[in-house]
């Protein structure tokens, strides 16, 4: 069983706004992870949690995919992505962040790092409830 982390309903709105207005680069990355394609985990996009609004989101496993697009290379923006990336760690969630290049250029290593990071936690985490689809061999 996963656990409930509070979220914000005044984001819900905006969440579905983003759902339609997504970027390009998290449109490729979307198309890879939905319908359980990556070891047969659900990942939800632009779930709210807490008072923020992330990319993706897996609640089986608590990792956060994040997909930076030019506006977090200045130093505000990495400032506040700190600080976000700060509270929701403290509710135990993983974080993994990609540029919107690496999801155009390299979305062969994106996928894999995803993976690794997937096997990762299902190693540390026994209580981890696997879906029909996952591979027990990448546990070896």
């Amino acid at each position: 069983m996963h656990k409930i982390i509070p979220y914000n309903p005044k984001l819900k709105a905006l969440a579905r706004k983003l759902r339609k207005d997504m970027t390009f680069g998290e449109v490729l990355l979307w198309n890879e992870v939905k319908g359980n394609k990556i070891c047969g985990f659900d990942f939800d996009r632009q779930c709210c949690i807490d008072n923020y609004i992330v990319d993706f989101y897996c609640k089986v496993l608590m990792v956060v995919i994040e997909v930076d697009g030019m506006s977090h290379n200045y130093e505000e923006a990495f400032n506040k992505d700190e600080i976000r990336e700060q509270r929701l760690e403290s509710f135990g969630i993983t974080i993994l962040r990609f540029s919107e290049s690496e999801m155009k250029n390299d979305m062969l290593n994106v996928i894999r790092t995803i993976e690794s990071t997937i096997i990762d936690i299902i190693k540390r985490d026994s209580t981890v409830k696997l879906p029909e689809e996952f591979d027990i061999r990448l546990l070896e």
